[in-house]
């Protein structure tokens, strides 16, 4: 246990000093906007910390819903879009007083039946595979090598979905209606009608409360050792994640681009496949829609890759600190589920142009519809996922 500690101290003080003359390295080797790429790491980092302290996980929370009938986690990912949503109101509606056009940098995407199959499918790949995209860095970064696994997959699925973007394209995507909620209702119909839309979900929700009766738990004198073990030694309170992620998420915007969690593993595989020409030269329209974005970039020097170095920092110091890293091995059979279920999601999120984090979360905080009908269609397919699992497993898991 020491050991794990030692190494956290470590990383976190390495990981300070590089944020600290981060954007003097970043100036030095030509990147491009240091001081946002720069912030881009500390969200990172933060993201990371909160993800895995509170066990923040899209798949995780819902199943505990749909198996358990616990509210608690799926509470909290409605928290984290109401945050999000109220503040990203605040920001936008400062810098576009007239909300006809959405800013480009605004995750609002392509609202058609395309986004709700690549949810639906998204949905099936956290079934299968256990966790969505985020949640799989941050397990990996705790030790998983199923998650690695899952990883790859989702690096396969990517490169499938851009070989079948131009075919969906061409069918669909070119005239598909980009629908942000403000150009219709104005920031106060968009953000009325979202919080309604959230405040009913969660009535719902709440009926999980009923029947449960309260522990009764005497508060203990906080002292120095009382804190660190809250912080480190005890899981956070659900609550506790979905407010941290949600205010991230206007930190994000407000200095740096939306949040997202597979624009780096996106631009890593279009730039390798690219170069083997092993994808389309052209893929028809794919740039010019908002989102997780997959252009080329310079491996490392970007907001994008920083961001996600930062998650998995701030998770593995996270699980070193709290004792939770540990290796976790992976079997054949789990192998070959663990990589289907991650290019399940890698095709999905290619679709939609983005996960749980960069469509579902920054589209609902945008006021995108794109981010509610990926959402629709995933919860569908974790439910009918789930019931599937159910029968091959007898109620067990899978993983």
């Amino acid at each position: 246990m020491k050991w794990r500690r030692i190494t956290a101290v470590m990383l976190a003080a390495g990981c300070t000093l590089f944020a600290f003359f981060s954007v003097d390295i970043l100036e030095f080797c030509s990147a491009e906007n240091p001081r946002a790429t720069s912030f881009a790491f500390l969200c990172g980092l933060a993201l990371g910390v909160t993800m895995q302290r509170s066990r923040f996980c899209f798949y995780c929370h819902l199943r505990e819903w749909f198996e358990e009938r616990n509210p608690h986690g799926a509470l909290a990912l409605l928290l984290a879009i109401t945050i999000g949503i109220v503040g990203y109101t605040i920001v936008i509606g400062g810098w576009l007083p007239n909300p006809a056009v959405p800013s480009s940098i605004i995750h609002v995407g392509p609202a058609n039946e395309i986004v709700i199959l690549a949810g639906f499918v998204f949905g099936l790949g956290m079934t299968v595979s256990g966790s969505c995209v985020a949640a799989h860095w941050y397990h990996f970064a705790g030790g998983s090598l199923y998650s690695l696994a899952a990883l790859i997959g989702v690096s396969i699925g990517f490169f499938l979905g851009f070989n079948s973007w131009n075919a969906l394209y061409s069918y669909r995507l070119a005239e598909a209606p980009i629908v942000w909620l403000p150009a219709y209702l104005g920031y106060g119909g968009a953000l009325c009608l979202q919080l309604g839309v959230i405040f009913l979900l969660a009535l719902f929700l709440w009926r999980g409360f009923s029947g449960q009766s309260a522990a009764q738990t005497s508060v203990a004198p906080l002292t120095i050792r009382g804190v660190w073990r809250r912080l480190w030694e005890t899981e956070w309170n659900y609550w506790i994640g979905g407010l941290l992620v949600g205010l991230i998420a206007i930190a994000a915007i407000i200095r740096v681009k939306p949040l997202g969690a597979t624009a780096a593993i996106a631009s890593w595989t279009r730039s390798v496949a690219s170069r083997w020409g092993l994808i389309p030269d052209r893929l028809n329209g794919l740039d010019t829609f908002a989102g997780c974005g997959s252009l080329p970039q310079n491996f490392w020097l970007n907001a994008d890759s920083l961001l996600l170095l930062g998650l998995v920092s701030g998770a593995l110091i996270a699980s070193l600190a709290s004792g939770k890293f540990s290796i976790e091995g992976i079997t054949p059979k789990e192998t070959p589920q663990a990589i289907l279920g991650g290019v399940l999601l890698g095709w999905g999120a290619m679709t939609a142009l983005g996960c749980t984090i960069g469509t579902l979360l920054s589209g609902t905080h945008a006021g995108a519809l794109s981010g509610w009908l990926f959402g629709a269609a995933m919860l569908f397919a974790i439910y009918i996922g789930l019931k599937i699992k159910r029968g091959i497993y007898g109620g067990a898991e899978g993983n």
